[in-house]
């Protein structure tokens, strides 16, 4: 079973806002996870995200 991750966590992880991580969620392309009344986000579900990001530089 892949590991899953709080808001929060994945928030510090990755540098953005909640309210990002809540707009990406809406718009379809950060998948979230309910377990009762706890939100979490699977690890690999997270990275695809963050890889799919345009590169800076």
């Amino acid at each position: 079973m892949e590991k899953l991750i709080t808001i929060t966590e994945f928030c510090e992880r990755f540098g953005v806002g909640r309210s990002t991580a809540y707009r990406e969620n809406q718009a379809g392309r950060l998948p979230f996870r309910k377990i009762g009344r706890a939100t979490r986000i699977a690890e690999g579900d997270a990275q695809k995200w963050f890889d799919m990001l345009p590169a800076r530089g």
